[in-house]
Protein backbone atom coordinates (compact mmCIF):
# COMPACT_ATOMS: atom_id res chain seq x y z
CA UNK A 1 0.00 0.00 0.00
CA UNK A 2 2.80 2.40 0.89
CA UNK A 3 4.53 1.56 -2.40
CA UNK A 4 1.36 2.41 -4.37
CA UNK A 5 1.00 5.74 -2.55
CA UNK A 6 4.67 6.56 -3.24
CA UNK A 7 4.21 5.78 -6.93
CA UNK A 8 1.11 8.00 -7.10
CA UNK A 9 3.03 10.97 -5.66
CA UNK A 10 5.93 10.62 -8.08
CA UNK A 11 6.27 12.16 -11.52
CA UNK A 12 6.83 9.13 -13.71
CA UNK A 13 10.01 9.51 -15.80
CA UNK A 14 11.23 12.62 -13.94
CA UNK A 15 13.91 13.23 -11.32
CA UNK A 16 14.98 16.19 -9.21
CA UNK A 17 18.35 17.94 -9.38
CA UNK A 18 19.90 15.27 -7.12
CA UNK A 19 18.69 12.50 -9.47
CA UNK A 20 16.04 11.33 -7.01
CA UNK A 21 12.40 10.74 -8.04
CA UNK A 22 10.52 14.00 -8.63
CA UNK A 23 7.43 14.35 -6.43
CA UNK A 24 4.02 15.82 -7.20
CA UNK A 25 3.34 18.98 -5.26
CA UNK A 26 7.04 19.59 -4.69
CA UNK A 27 8.52 19.65 -8.16
CA UNK A 28 7.27 21.33 -11.32
CA UNK A 29 4.54 23.91 -11.83
CA UNK A 30 4.56 27.62 -12.57
CA UNK A 31 6.94 28.45 -9.70
CA UNK A 32 9.64 26.25 -11.25
CA UNK A 33 8.93 27.66 -14.72
CA UNK A 34 9.23 31.24 -13.41
CA UNK A 35 12.97 30.73 -12.82
CA UNK A 36 13.27 29.73 -16.47
CA UNK A 37 11.48 32.91 -17.55
CA UNK A 38 13.84 35.13 -15.55
CA UNK A 39 16.85 33.30 -16.95
CA UNK A 40 15.53 33.80 -20.49
CA UNK A 41 15.51 37.57 -19.96
CA UNK A 42 19.18 37.47 -18.95
CA UNK A 43 20.22 34.95 -21.61
CA UNK A 44 18.61 36.78 -24.52
CA UNK A 45 19.94 40.11 -23.27
CA UNK A 46 23.49 38.71 -23.30
CA UNK A 47 23.10 37.26 -26.80
CA UNK A 48 21.09 39.93 -28.61
CA UNK A 49 23.00 42.89 -27.16
CA UNK A 50 25.88 42.01 -29.47
CA UNK A 51 24.09 40.22 -32.31
CA UNK A 52 21.80 43.19 -33.04
CA UNK A 53 24.73 45.58 -33.45
CA UNK A 54 27.39 43.16 -34.63
CA UNK A 55 27.11 44.18 -38.29
CA UNK A 56 28.31 47.71 -37.41
CA UNK A 57 31.12 46.37 -35.18
CA UNK A 58 32.45 44.20 -38.02
CA UNK A 59 32.14 47.06 -40.50
CA UNK A 60 33.61 49.92 -38.43
CA UNK A 61 36.13 48.16 -36.17
CA UNK A 62 37.02 45.02 -38.15
CA UNK A 63 36.86 46.92 -41.49
CA UNK A 64 34.68 44.44 -43.37
CA UNK A 65 32.49 45.51 -46.31
CA UNK A 66 28.72 45.93 -45.69
CA UNK A 67 27.82 42.73 -47.56
CA UNK A 68 30.58 40.70 -45.88
CA UNK A 69 29.60 42.06 -42.48
CA UNK A 70 25.98 41.13 -43.16
CA UNK A 71 26.91 37.61 -44.25
CA UNK A 72 29.16 37.07 -41.23
CA UNK A 73 26.35 38.17 -38.91
CA UNK A 74 23.79 35.92 -40.57
CA UNK A 75 26.25 33.00 -40.48
CA UNK A 76 26.98 33.62 -36.79
CA UNK A 77 23.31 33.88 -35.84
CA UNK A 78 22.42 30.96 -38.08
CA UNK A 79 25.06 28.76 -36.46
CA UNK A 80 23.87 29.80 -32.98
CA UNK A 81 20.34 28.64 -33.68
CA UNK A 82 21.33 25.56 -35.67
CA UNK A 83 23.41 24.34 -32.73
CA UNK A 84 20.15 24.26 -30.75
CA UNK A 85 19.68 20.86 -32.39
CA UNK A 86 22.82 19.68 -30.61
CA UNK A 87 21.49 20.98 -27.30
CA UNK A 88 18.15 19.29 -27.90
CA UNK A 89 19.79 16.03 -28.91
CA UNK A 90 21.96 15.94 -25.77
CA UNK A 91 18.93 16.72 -23.60
CA UNK A 92 16.94 13.83 -25.05
CA UNK A 93 19.75 11.30 -25.31
CA UNK A 94 22.31 11.68 -22.54
CA UNK A 95 21.90 14.70 -20.25
CA UNK A 96 18.93 16.47 -18.71
CA UNK A 97 17.91 19.94 -19.90
CA UNK A 98 19.10 21.13 -16.47
CA UNK A 99 22.70 20.06 -17.09
CA UNK A 100 22.74 21.10 -20.76
CA UNK A 101 21.79 24.65 -19.82
CA UNK A 102 24.53 24.96 -17.19
CA UNK A 103 27.24 23.61 -19.51
CA UNK A 104 26.11 25.85 -22.37
CA UNK A 105 26.01 28.98 -20.19
CA UNK A 106 29.63 28.42 -19.15
CA UNK A 107 30.69 28.00 -22.81
CA UNK A 108 28.93 31.23 -23.81
CA UNK A 109 30.57 32.98 -20.85
CA UNK A 110 34.05 31.96 -22.08
CA UNK A 111 33.29 33.22 -25.60
CA UNK A 112 32.09 36.59 -24.30
CA UNK A 113 35.22 36.98 -22.17
CA UNK A 114 37.36 36.50 -25.30
CA UNK A 115 35.36 39.11 -27.24
CA UNK A 116 35.52 41.55 -24.32
CA UNK A 117 39.31 41.27 -24.13
CA UNK A 118 39.69 41.80 -27.88
CA UNK A 119 37.41 44.84 -27.87
CA UNK A 120 39.34 46.34 -24.93
CA UNK A 121 42.91 45.82 -26.17
CA UNK A 122 43.72 47.99 -29.27
CA UNK A 123 46.56 45.71 -30.40
CA UNK A 124 44.09 42.83 -30.86
CA UNK A 125 42.06 44.82 -33.44
CA UNK A 126 42.96 46.17 -36.89
CA UNK A 127 44.65 49.57 -36.96
CA UNK A 128 42.25 52.50 -37.15
CA UNK A 129 42.07 53.84 -40.67
CA UNK A 130 42.25 57.51 -41.68
CA UNK A 131 43.47 59.62 -44.59
CA UNK A 132 47.06 58.42 -44.15
CA UNK A 133 46.27 54.83 -43.08
CA UNK A 134 44.11 52.76 -45.43
CA UNK A 135 41.51 50.42 -43.92
CA UNK A 136 42.77 46.87 -43.54
CA UNK A 137 40.29 44.05 -42.93
CA UNK A 138 40.87 41.93 -39.82
CA UNK A 139 43.06 38.89 -40.56
CA UNK A 140 45.47 36.38 -39.09
CA UNK A 141 45.48 35.86 -35.33
CA UNK A 142 43.13 38.78 -34.75
CA UNK A 143 40.53 37.22 -37.04
CA UNK A 144 41.07 33.85 -35.34
CA UNK A 145 40.42 35.40 -31.93
CA UNK A 146 37.30 37.19 -33.23
CA UNK A 147 35.74 34.09 -34.74
CA UNK A 148 36.80 31.84 -31.83
CA UNK A 149 34.94 34.13 -29.44
CA UNK A 150 31.92 34.46 -31.71
CA UNK A 151 31.50 30.75 -32.30
CA UNK A 152 32.04 29.80 -28.66
CA UNK A 153 29.15 32.17 -27.99
CA UNK A 154 27.23 30.47 -30.81
CA UNK A 155 27.86 27.03 -29.28
CA UNK A 156 26.70 28.21 -25.87
CA UNK A 157 23.63 29.96 -27.25
CA UNK A 158 22.71 26.85 -29.22
CA UNK A 159 22.84 24.66 -26.14
CA UNK A 160 20.73 27.13 -24.17
CA UNK A 161 18.10 27.51 -26.91
CA UNK A 162 17.89 23.74 -27.24
CA UNK A 163 17.34 23.12 -23.53
CA UNK A 164 15.84 26.14 -21.73
CA UNK A 165 12.33 26.38 -23.30
CA UNK A 166 11.92 22.61 -23.09
CA UNK A 167 13.04 22.66 -19.46
CA UNK A 168 10.31 25.18 -18.72
CA UNK A 169 7.67 23.32 -20.72
CA UNK A 170 8.45 20.08 -18.90
CA UNK A 171 7.38 21.60 -15.58
CA UNK A 172 3.67 21.21 -16.42
CA UNK A 173 1.38 18.18 -16.32
CA UNK A 174 0.17 17.71 -19.88
CA UNK A 175 -2.30 15.04 -18.74
CA UNK A 176 -4.63 17.70 -17.28
CA UNK A 177 -6.42 20.59 -19.04
CA UNK A 178 -5.10 23.04 -16.44
CA UNK A 179 -1.56 21.82 -16.99
CA UNK A 180 -1.86 22.27 -20.75
CA UNK A 181 -3.30 25.78 -20.34
CA UNK A 182 -0.45 26.71 -17.99
CA UNK A 183 2.04 25.35 -20.50
CA UNK A 184 0.50 27.48 -23.24
CA UNK A 185 0.77 30.52 -20.96
CA UNK A 186 4.41 29.64 -20.27
CA UNK A 187 5.34 29.63 -23.96
CA UNK A 188 3.58 32.97 -24.51
CA UNK A 189 5.46 34.50 -21.60
CA UNK A 190 8.67 32.85 -22.74
CA UNK A 191 8.45 34.99 -25.87
CA UNK A 192 7.50 37.96 -23.66
CA UNK A 193 10.63 37.46 -21.51
CA UNK A 194 12.73 36.94 -24.61
CA UNK A 195 11.45 40.36 -25.72
CA UNK A 196 12.25 41.92 -22.33
CA UNK A 197 15.86 40.87 -22.68
CA UNK A 198 15.88 42.11 -26.25
CA UNK A 199 14.46 45.49 -25.18
CA UNK A 200 17.30 46.11 -22.74
CA UNK A 201 19.80 44.82 -25.30
CA UNK A 202 18.77 47.02 -28.22
CA UNK A 203 18.36 50.17 -26.13
CA UNK A 204 20.67 50.44 -23.15
CA UNK A 205 23.45 48.03 -24.19
CA UNK A 206 23.53 49.22 -27.81
CA UNK A 207 23.70 52.82 -26.58
CA UNK A 208 26.65 51.85 -24.37
CA UNK A 209 28.40 50.18 -27.33
CA UNK A 210 27.96 53.21 -29.56
CA UNK A 211 28.83 55.86 -26.96
CA UNK A 212 31.11 54.24 -24.38
CA UNK A 213 32.85 51.55 -26.39
CA UNK A 214 32.31 47.96 -27.46
CA UNK A 215 34.35 46.59 -24.57
CA UNK A 216 31.63 47.87 -22.22
CA UNK A 217 28.91 46.26 -24.33
CA UNK A 218 30.65 42.90 -24.31
CA UNK A 219 31.35 43.28 -20.57
CA UNK A 220 27.64 43.82 -19.84
CA UNK A 221 26.80 40.65 -21.80
CA UNK A 222 29.49 38.73 -19.92
CA UNK A 223 28.18 39.83 -16.53
CA UNK A 224 24.58 39.09 -17.54
CA UNK A 225 25.21 35.51 -18.65
CA UNK A 226 27.29 34.97 -15.50
CA UNK A 227 24.40 36.18 -13.30
CA UNK A 228 21.96 33.88 -15.13
CA UNK A 229 23.77 30.79 -13.80
CA UNK A 230 23.08 31.35 -10.04
CA UNK A 231 19.54 32.51 -10.89
CA UNK A 232 18.93 29.21 -12.71
CA UNK A 233 20.52 27.23 -9.86
CA UNK A 234 18.25 29.00 -7.35
CA UNK A 235 15.31 27.07 -8.77
CA UNK A 236 17.01 23.68 -8.58
CA UNK A 237 14.88 22.37 -5.70
CA UNK A 238 11.66 23.10 -7.63
CA UNK A 239 12.55 21.59 -11.02
CA UNK A 240 11.45 18.24 -12.32
CA UNK A 241 13.94 16.99 -14.90
CA UNK A 242 12.96 14.48 -17.57
CA UNK A 243 15.12 11.37 -17.58
CA UNK A 244 16.97 11.01 -20.93
CA UNK A 245 15.60 8.07 -22.91
CA UNK A 246 18.42 7.45 -25.36
CA UNK A 247 19.32 8.82 -28.75
CA UNK A 248 16.24 9.83 -30.77
CA UNK A 249 18.35 9.65 -33.92
CA UNK A 250 18.99 5.96 -33.26
CA UNK A 251 15.25 5.29 -33.15
CA UNK A 252 14.63 7.28 -36.35
CA UNK A 253 17.44 5.54 -38.22
CA UNK A 254 16.38 2.11 -36.97
CA UNK A 255 12.82 2.55 -38.24
CA UNK A 256 14.01 3.94 -41.59
CA UNK A 257 16.58 1.18 -42.13
CA UNK A 258 14.14 -1.56 -41.11
CA UNK A 259 11.43 -0.18 -43.43
CA UNK A 260 13.91 0.15 -46.31
CA UNK A 261 15.36 -3.35 -45.92
CA UNK A 262 11.94 -4.94 -45.59
CA UNK A 263 10.84 -3.11 -48.75
CA UNK A 264 13.89 -4.32 -50.64
CA UNK A 265 13.48 -7.92 -49.54
CA UNK A 266 11.07 -8.99 -52.25
CA UNK A 267 12.39 -12.52 -52.14
CA UNK A 268 11.03 -13.87 -48.88
CA UNK A 269 13.18 -16.99 -48.94
CA UNK A 270 16.44 -15.04 -49.24
CA UNK A 271 15.31 -12.68 -46.53
CA UNK A 272 14.42 -15.60 -44.30
CA UNK A 273 17.88 -17.04 -44.84
CA UNK A 274 19.47 -13.80 -43.75
CA UNK A 275 17.16 -13.67 -40.75
CA UNK A 276 18.10 -17.20 -39.71
CA UNK A 277 21.81 -16.39 -39.99
CA UNK A 278 21.55 -13.15 -38.01
CA UNK A 279 19.24 -14.51 -35.33
CA UNK A 280 21.44 -17.44 -34.32
CA UNK A 281 21.69 -18.04 -30.54
CA UNK A 282 25.20 -16.55 -30.46
CA UNK A 283 23.96 -13.60 -28.39
CA UNK A 284 20.81 -14.69 -26.55
CA UNK A 285 21.06 -11.88 -24.01
CA UNK A 286 20.65 -9.26 -26.73
CA UNK A 287 17.56 -10.99 -28.10
CA UNK A 288 16.10 -11.28 -24.63
CA UNK A 289 16.60 -7.58 -24.05
CA UNK A 290 14.91 -6.74 -27.37
CA UNK A 291 11.95 -8.99 -26.52
CA UNK A 292 11.67 -7.45 -23.07
CA UNK A 293 11.77 -3.95 -24.58
CA UNK A 294 9.13 -4.91 -27.11
CA UNK A 295 6.82 -6.19 -24.38
CA UNK A 296 7.48 -3.32 -22.00
CA UNK A 297 6.88 -0.37 -24.32
CA UNK A 298 3.26 0.49 -24.85
CA UNK A 299 2.17 1.59 -28.31
CA UNK A 300 1.33 5.19 -29.02
CA UNK A 301 -1.95 4.25 -30.70
CA UNK A 302 -4.85 2.70 -28.77
CA UNK A 303 -4.49 -0.64 -30.58
CA UNK A 304 -1.55 -2.78 -31.58
CA UNK A 305 -2.18 -1.88 -35.25
CA UNK A 306 -0.02 0.88 -36.77
CA UNK A 307 -1.74 3.97 -38.14
CA UNK A 308 -2.46 4.42 -41.84
CA UNK A 309 -0.42 7.61 -42.24
CA UNK A 310 3.01 7.27 -43.90
CA UNK A 311 2.21 3.64 -44.65
CA UNK A 312 5.62 3.00 -46.23
CA UNK A 313 7.14 3.10 -42.73
CA UNK A 314 4.82 0.32 -41.53
CA UNK A 315 7.09 -2.14 -43.31
CA UNK A 316 9.52 -1.65 -40.43
CA UNK A 317 7.35 -4.02 -38.37
CA UNK A 318 5.56 -6.15 -41.00
CA UNK A 319 8.39 -8.64 -41.42
CA UNK A 320 10.85 -10.19 -39.03
CA UNK A 321 13.98 -8.00 -39.05
CA UNK A 322 17.17 -9.31 -40.61
CA UNK A 323 18.93 -8.50 -37.32
CA UNK A 324 17.67 -8.25 -33.75
CA UNK A 325 19.02 -4.69 -33.44
CA UNK A 326 16.48 -3.61 -36.10
CA UNK A 327 13.50 -4.88 -34.08
CA UNK A 328 11.00 -1.99 -33.93
CA UNK A 329 8.00 -1.53 -31.66
CA UNK A 330 4.78 0.13 -32.73
CA UNK A 331 5.51 3.00 -30.35
CA UNK A 332 8.87 3.62 -32.01
CA UNK A 333 7.21 3.47 -35.44
CA UNK A 334 4.49 5.95 -34.47
CA UNK A 335 7.03 8.26 -32.82
CA UNK A 336 9.05 8.46 -36.04
CA UNK A 337 5.88 9.12 -38.01
CA UNK A 338 5.13 12.08 -35.76
CA UNK A 339 8.56 13.57 -36.48
CA UNK A 340 8.07 13.13 -40.22
CA UNK A 341 4.64 14.78 -40.06
CA UNK A 342 5.89 17.95 -38.33
CA UNK A 343 8.90 18.33 -40.62
CA UNK A 344 7.02 20.02 -43.54
CA UNK A 345 5.67 22.64 -41.10
CA UNK A 346 9.23 23.32 -39.98
CA UNK A 347 10.40 23.68 -43.59
CA UNK A 348 7.67 26.22 -44.38
CA UNK A 349 8.86 28.62 -41.65
CA UNK A 350 12.41 28.94 -42.98
CA UNK A 351 11.47 31.63 -45.51
CA UNK A 352 9.89 33.75 -42.78
CA UNK A 353 13.14 33.65 -40.83
CA UNK A 354 15.09 34.63 -43.95
CA UNK A 355 12.96 37.79 -43.91
CA UNK A 356 13.67 38.29 -40.20
CA UNK A 357 17.40 38.10 -40.93
CA UNK A 358 17.11 41.43 -42.73
CA UNK A 359 16.36 43.16 -39.42
CA UNK A 360 19.92 42.47 -38.25
CA UNK A 361 21.65 43.35 -41.52
CA UNK A 362 20.37 45.57 -44.32
CA UNK A 363 17.69 47.26 -42.19
CA UNK A 364 20.33 48.40 -39.68
CA UNK A 365 22.55 49.68 -42.50
CA UNK A 366 19.56 51.52 -44.02
CA UNK A 367 18.83 53.23 -40.72
CA UNK A 368 22.50 54.22 -40.37
CA UNK A 369 22.12 56.45 -43.47
CA UNK A 370 18.96 58.13 -42.16
CA UNK A 371 18.23 60.80 -39.57
CA UNK A 372 18.05 58.98 -36.24
CA UNK A 373 17.31 62.05 -34.10
CA UNK A 374 14.19 62.16 -31.95
CA UNK A 375 12.77 65.20 -30.12
CA UNK A 376 15.39 67.48 -31.71
CA UNK A 377 18.28 66.27 -29.55
CA UNK A 378 18.08 62.55 -28.69
CA UNK A 379 20.00 60.41 -31.18
CA UNK A 380 18.86 56.80 -31.49
CA UNK A 381 21.52 54.21 -32.41
CA UNK A 382 20.49 52.38 -35.63
CA UNK A 383 20.89 49.00 -33.92
CA UNK A 384 18.18 50.02 -31.45
CA UNK A 385 15.53 49.88 -34.19
CA UNK A 386 14.35 46.41 -33.04
CA UNK A 387 12.81 48.28 -30.09
CA UNK A 388 9.70 48.70 -32.27
CA UNK A 389 8.81 45.00 -32.63
CA UNK A 390 10.11 44.27 -29.13
CA UNK A 391 7.77 46.79 -27.51
CA UNK A 392 4.91 45.53 -29.64
CA UNK A 393 5.68 41.95 -28.60
CA UNK A 394 5.72 42.91 -24.93
CA UNK A 395 2.34 44.61 -25.28
CA UNK A 396 0.75 41.95 -27.46
CA UNK A 397 1.91 38.84 -25.57
CA UNK A 398 -0.11 39.50 -22.36
CA UNK A 399 -3.08 40.74 -24.40
CA UNK A 400 -2.93 37.60 -26.51
CA UNK A 401 -2.78 35.30 -23.48
CA UNK A 402 -5.33 37.04 -21.22
CA UNK A 403 -7.81 38.52 -23.71
CA UNK A 404 -7.55 37.07 -27.22
CA UNK A 405 -7.13 33.41 -26.25
CA UNK A 406 -9.92 33.32 -23.62
CA UNK A 407 -12.27 34.99 -26.10
CA UNK A 408 -11.24 32.58 -28.87
CA UNK A 409 -11.87 29.64 -26.53
CA UNK A 410 -15.41 30.85 -25.91
CA UNK A 411 -16.10 31.40 -29.60
CA UNK A 412 -14.56 28.16 -30.88
CA UNK A 413 -15.51 26.13 -27.77
CA UNK A 414 -12.07 24.51 -27.88
CA UNK A 415 -9.33 24.33 -25.31
CA UNK A 416 -6.73 25.94 -27.59
CA UNK A 417 -8.84 28.81 -28.93
CA UNK A 418 -6.42 29.53 -31.78
CA UNK A 419 -4.51 26.50 -33.03
CA UNK A 420 -0.76 26.44 -33.38
CA UNK A 421 -0.93 26.19 -37.16
CA UNK A 422 -3.29 29.16 -37.37
CA UNK A 423 -0.80 31.24 -35.36
CA UNK A 424 2.03 30.24 -37.66
CA UNK A 425 -0.07 31.06 -40.73
CA UNK A 426 -0.82 34.56 -39.42
CA UNK A 427 2.92 35.09 -38.93
CA UNK A 428 3.66 34.07 -42.51
CA UNK A 429 1.07 36.53 -43.87
CA UNK A 430 2.56 39.36 -41.79
CA UNK A 431 6.02 38.61 -43.19
CA UNK A 432 4.73 39.05 -46.76
CA UNK A 433 3.28 42.46 -45.84
CA UNK A 434 6.53 43.43 -44.09
CA UNK A 435 8.67 42.75 -47.17
CA UNK A 436 6.33 44.78 -49.38
CA UNK A 437 6.52 47.71 -46.94
CA UNK A 438 10.32 47.37 -46.79
CA UNK A 439 10.53 47.67 -50.58
CA UNK A 440 8.31 50.76 -50.65
CA UNK A 441 10.29 52.48 -47.87
CA UNK A 442 13.60 51.73 -49.63
CA UNK A 443 12.27 53.28 -52.86
CA UNK A 444 11.47 56.44 -50.86
CA UNK A 445 14.91 56.43 -49.20
CA UNK A 446 16.72 55.98 -52.54
CA UNK A 447 14.72 58.81 -54.11
CA UNK A 448 15.71 61.19 -51.30
CA UNK A 449 19.33 60.02 -51.47
CA UNK A 450 19.50 60.80 -55.19
CA UNK A 451 18.47 64.43 -54.51
CA UNK A 452 20.50 65.03 -51.35
CA UNK A 453 24.02 65.49 -52.78
CA UNK A 454 25.46 62.75 -50.54
CA UNK A 455 24.26 64.30 -47.30
CA UNK A 456 24.90 62.18 -44.24
CA UNK A 457 22.51 61.58 -42.62
CA UNK A 458 19.80 61.74 -45.24
CA UNK A 459 16.87 64.11 -44.55
CA UNK A 460 14.47 61.26 -43.85
CA UNK A 461 13.51 59.90 -40.43
CA UNK A 462 14.59 56.41 -39.47
CA UNK A 463 11.03 55.87 -38.18
CA UNK A 464 10.10 54.86 -41.74
CA UNK A 465 12.15 51.70 -41.18
CA UNK A 466 10.08 51.05 -38.07
CA UNK A 467 7.15 49.80 -40.14
CA UNK A 468 8.99 46.74 -41.45
CA UNK A 469 10.29 46.07 -37.93
CA UNK A 470 6.75 46.29 -36.58
CA UNK A 471 5.26 43.78 -39.01
CA UNK A 472 8.17 41.35 -38.85
CA UNK A 473 8.17 41.56 -35.06
CA UNK A 474 4.48 40.71 -34.99
CA UNK A 475 5.12 37.82 -37.37
CA UNK A 476 7.85 36.59 -35.03
CA UNK A 477 5.49 36.58 -32.03
CA UNK A 478 2.83 34.53 -33.76
CA UNK A 479 5.25 32.14 -35.40
CA UNK A 480 7.88 31.53 -32.70
CA UNK A 481 5.45 30.99 -29.82
CA UNK A 482 3.28 28.83 -32.05
CA UNK A 483 6.23 26.77 -33.26
CA UNK A 484 7.67 26.20 -29.78
CA UNK A 485 4.40 24.88 -28.39
CA UNK A 486 3.52 23.03 -31.60
CA UNK A 487 6.76 21.05 -31.65
CA UNK A 488 6.70 20.51 -27.88
CA UNK A 489 3.13 19.18 -27.79
CA UNK A 490 3.15 17.25 -31.06
CA UNK A 491 6.54 15.53 -30.73
CA UNK A 492 6.90 12.20 -28.89
CA UNK A 493 8.19 12.68 -25.35
CA UNK A 494 11.40 10.79 -26.12
CA UNK A 495 12.25 13.31 -28.87
CA UNK A 496 10.71 16.46 -27.39
CA UNK A 497 13.89 18.51 -26.89
CA UNK A 498 15.22 17.74 -30.36
CA UNK A 499 11.86 18.47 -31.99
CA UNK A 500 11.39 21.76 -30.12
CA UNK A 501 14.89 22.76 -31.24
CA UNK A 502 13.52 22.77 -34.78
CA UNK A 503 11.98 26.16 -33.88
CA UNK A 504 15.48 27.59 -33.53
CA UNK A 505 16.85 25.52 -36.42
CA UNK A 506 14.24 27.22 -38.60
CA UNK A 507 15.77 30.55 -37.59
CA UNK A 508 19.22 29.20 -38.44
CA UNK A 509 18.15 27.92 -41.84
CA UNK A 510 16.48 31.27 -42.46
CA UNK A 511 19.71 33.17 -41.78
CA UNK A 512 21.66 30.79 -44.01
CA UNK A 513 19.00 31.05 -46.71
CA UNK A 514 19.28 34.83 -46.53
CA UNK A 515 23.03 34.59 -47.17
CA UNK A 516 22.45 32.17 -50.06
CA UNK A 517 19.81 34.42 -51.63
CA UNK A 518 22.13 37.45 -51.37
CA UNK A 519 24.95 35.49 -53.03
CA UNK A 520 22.70 34.18 -55.79
CA UNK A 521 21.21 37.63 -56.44
CA UNK A 522 24.68 39.15 -56.75
CA UNK A 523 25.84 36.33 -58.98
CA UNK A 524 22.85 36.52 -61.34
CA UNK A 525 22.56 40.32 -61.48
CA UNK A 526 26.31 40.87 -61.79
CA UNK A 527 26.68 39.12 -65.12
CA UNK A 528 27.88 41.13 -68.08
CA UNK A 529 28.22 44.89 -67.72
CA UNK A 530 25.62 45.16 -64.93
CA UNK A 531 26.64 45.81 -61.36
CA UNK A 532 25.32 43.35 -58.74
CA UNK A 533 22.30 44.54 -56.78
CA UNK A 534 23.91 44.11 -53.35
CA UNK A 535 27.62 44.86 -53.58
CA UNK A 536 29.96 47.73 -52.81
CA UNK A 537 30.59 49.94 -49.81
CA UNK A 538 27.83 52.50 -50.47
CA UNK A 539 24.30 51.35 -49.68
CA UNK A 540 22.85 54.08 -51.89
CA UNK A 541 24.24 52.24 -54.93
CA UNK A 542 22.42 49.03 -54.00
CA UNK A 543 19.13 47.90 -55.55
CA UNK A 544 17.80 46.88 -52.17
CA UNK A 545 14.19 47.57 -53.14
CA UNK A 546 14.38 44.88 -55.84
CA UNK A 547 15.77 42.43 -53.29
CA UNK A 548 12.88 43.16 -50.92
CA UNK A 549 10.33 42.65 -53.73
CA UNK A 550 11.98 39.31 -54.47
CA UNK A 551 11.68 38.31 -50.80
CA UNK A 552 8.01 39.34 -50.88
CA UNK A 553 7.28 37.10 -53.88
CA UNK A 554 9.19 34.16 -52.37
CA UNK A 555 7.30 34.60 -49.09
CA UNK A 556 3.99 34.52 -50.95
CA UNK A 557 4.89 31.27 -52.69
CA UNK A 558 6.06 29.84 -49.37
CA UNK A 559 2.68 30.66 -47.79
CA UNK A 560 0.88 28.67 -50.48
CA UNK A 561 3.25 25.79 -49.76
CA UNK A 562 2.46 26.08 -46.04
CA UNK A 563 -1.30 26.02 -46.64
CA UNK A 564 -0.95 22.75 -48.53
CA UNK A 565 0.59 21.02 -45.50
CA UNK A 566 -1.30 22.82 -42.73
CA UNK A 567 -4.73 21.95 -44.12
CA UNK A 568 -3.75 18.28 -44.23
CA UNK A 569 -2.14 18.06 -40.80
CA UNK A 570 -3.91 16.06 -38.09
CA UNK A 571 -3.09 16.88 -34.48
CA UNK A 572 -2.24 14.21 -31.96
CA UNK A 573 -5.20 12.78 -30.10
CA UNK A 574 -4.50 14.39 -26.72
CA UNK A 575 -7.55 16.53 -26.47
CA UNK A 576 -5.48 19.64 -26.09
CA UNK A 577 -5.82 20.94 -29.61
CA UNK A 578 -8.65 20.88 -32.07
CA UNK A 579 -7.83 20.02 -35.62
CA UNK A 580 -6.97 22.90 -37.88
Amino acid sequence: MELEVAQMTRWEGYVDWRNKPALRGRHGGMVAASFVLVVEILENLAYLANASNLVLYLKEYMHMSPSKSANNVTNFMGTSFLLALLGGFLSDAFLTTYHVYLISAVIELIGLIILTIQAHVPSLKPTKCNESTPCEEVNGGKAAMLFAGLYLVALGVGGIKGSLPVHGGEQFDEATPNGRKQRSTFFNYFVFCLSCGALIAVTFVVWVEDNKGWEWGFAISTITIFVSIPVFLAGSTTYRNKVPSGSPLTTILKVLIAATLNSCCTNKNSCSAVVNMSSSPSNPSTQAKEQELHQTLKPTTPSQIPSESLKFLNKAITNKPIHSSLQCTIQQLEDVKLVFKIFPIFACTIMLNACLAQLSTFSVEQAATMNTTLFSSFKVPPASLPVFPVLFLMILAPIYDHIIIPYARKVTKSEAGITHLQRIGIGLILSIVAMAIAAIVEIKRQKIASHSNEKNPLPISFLWIGFQYLFLGSADLFTLAGLLEFFFSEAPSSMRSLATSLSWASLAMGYYLSSVIVSIVNSVTGNGSHKPWLSGSNLDNYHLERFYWLMCVLSGLNFLHYMYWATRYKYRGRGNIDES
